[in-house]
């Protein structure tokens, strides 16, 4: 499957604005801890932000995968474990 640089260009818009939704959030996250805020609540921010920065780093490994097979190169089994173990 080919993708065009416009559909490459849409990927990186998409993870950059998601990269700055989670840049937001750690900022309230600061913030919450910086009043105080019950911990239930800076919790559940945490855990939004985790799910989130896992999101994220799936559709960057995702587009990774995608450009290596576009340009032929072969991702070698160990290195490609290696990244996904990154991301647990």
């Amino acid at each position: 499957m080919t993708t065009t640089p416009s559909v490459q260009n849409d990927e990186k818009q998409r993870i950059l604005n998601r990269l700055r939704r989670l840049e937001g959030q750690v900022r309230g996250l600061h913030k919450m801890v910086e009043e105080e805020r019950p911990c239930q609540d800076i919790l559940t921010l945490l855990t939004g932000i985790k799910s989130a920065l896992n999101a994220s780093g799936d559709a960057i490994f995702e587009g990774y995968i995608e450009r290596c097979q576009q340009e032929e190169r072969p991702i070698p089994t160990a290195e490609l474990l290696k990244v996904a173990r990154l991301l647990r």
